[in-house]
């Protein structure tokens, strides 16, 4: 494996950490209605728990509202448990095949307990790009054992390495400082 193969596979890796993140941040609600609420939600049905949006659409008609329109009116009930019991703390209610899902405005207490989740998450990503980078410490040292690269160059590839991953945690950071600013929003 050649230096920029080893480059693109971090970088890669990498990126993937923060599209983690970023869907791990669309699930935490802030308040504000969001069709990615929703997506933690498993729906008994058919003999097996399956996503919502493999049921419904999910659509935005108001900032506090959510509307779900379930395409088999058989699942309505079913579909309108599984919001109610996913952990939310939302109160679905059905009409006819659609499911109206109001968003309860946050209190104080919450929007804290928010945003130790976010960080929490955060914290998890950061691990995750910090493990990419050691991957990529351990495989140029390989590589320089193996004769590939020199000591000079392993150096050098290791600095690269280290600016990447300082890129990456940076960018983690600006996440978590928009979601939180977003979570404290009344």
């Amino acid at each position: 494996m050649s230096y920029q193969d080893l480059k693109k596979e971090l970088q890669r890796r990498m990126d993937t950490a923060i599209e983690a993140l970023k869907k791990e941040f669309s699930g935490l609600r802030t308040g504000r209605a969001s069709p990615g609420l929703l997506d933690p939600v498993m729906v008994e049905a058919y003999g097996a728990a399956m996503p919502l949006v493999q049921f419904a659409t999910i659509s935005v008609p108001e900032p506090r509202l959510l509307t779900v329109q379930v395409w088999d009116k058989t699942m309505v009930k079913a579909v309108e448990k599984a919001i109610r019991d996913a952990g939310l703390g939302l109160n679905p209610a059905a009409e006819g095949q659609n499911v109206r899902v109001p968003i309860p405005p946050l209190n104080e207490e919450r929007r804290a307990e928010l945003v130790k989740v976010a960080h929490r998450y955060t914290e998890q990503t950061k691990v995750s790009v910090r493990n990419v980078r050691r991957d990529g410490m351990d495989a140029l040292k390989k590589m320089e054992k193996d004769g590939v690269l020199s000591q000079d160059q392993q150096r050098q590839h290791g600095q690269d390495v280290q600016g990447m991953t300082d890129e990456h945690i940076q960018r983690v950071d600006d996440l978590l400082a928009t979601k939180e600013k977003e979570i404290m929003q009344v």
